[in-house]
């Protein structure tokens, strides 16, 4: 069975930006933090399938090894009650960047990049575009993929009241169905955005339907 998130896919991003020993124990490290028990979504479940789409992707990227390594990081750090989860993995990308060598520009680039999936504003570098893309194709997925997605979200904020849950989560859904495209990139757009748009709206009538909404044990 192919394996995106293992350890050859992460030395392969490495040497392709010129450092032929890559941080292995950064990779383990990585790996434990995606699988820390109060992850439900944000697993090394989402990190596979982010890695295998960039892996069908890969020629259209203009520096794919940065965007490879930004999406190792990008739910490096996760924790549902923090505000700054993304600056977190995006200084500790740096951070490791600076130790191994890497050049400051593609540093800089990466943190960006990991910054992106903020998804707090629309982004205009090509390689952005593509890794918020990426991150966003589950909204995309099977209904099977996205409900069970809706779950996982759920069980991430089991701490949140039932009433103020429903309101938050359907707030953004729908600023997901406000944008005139969920997808900035034709290739996505044209893959995603119709189950997209058909998912969000099935789960926002969810939403408005059930009180409280229930959680997953």
């Amino acid at each position: 069975m192919f394996v995106a998130s293992d350890i050859n896919h992460w030395r392969r991003a490495w040497a392709g930006l010129g450092i032929e020993s890559a941080p292995d124990q950064v990779f383990d490290e990585l790996l434990a933090r995606y699988e820390e028990a109060h992850r439900a979504y944000h697993t090394r479940e989402h990190l596979e399938e982010c890695l295998v789409l960039l892996d069908e992707v890969w020629s259209q990227c203009d520096h794919p090894e940065e965007v490879a390594i930004a999406l190792w990081f990008h739910d490096a750090i996760y924790e549902p009650r923090r505000s700054d989860n993304e600056a977190a993995s995006a200084k500790w990308l740096a951070t490791v960047g600076d130790t191994m060598g890497v050049e400051a520009q593609s540093i800089e680039r990466m943190h960006a990049l990991v910054m992106a999936t903020r998804h707090t504003a629309s982004v205009e570098q090509p390689d952005a575009q593509i890794l918020v893309d990426i991150d966003l194709s589950i909204l995309g997925a099977s209904p099977e993929r996205f409900d069970a997605y809706e779950a996982q979200v759920r069980r991430e904020y089991r701490w949140v009241p039932g009433m103020i849950y429903r309101a938050k989560r359907a707030d953004v859904l729908r600023s997901f169905l406000g944008r005139s495209a969920i997808y900035t990139t034709p290739l996505f757009r044209d893959r995603f955005e119709e189950w997209a748009r058909a998912n969000i709206a099935r789960s926002l009538a969810t939403l408005e339907r059930w009180w409280p909404l229930p959680v997953e044990p």
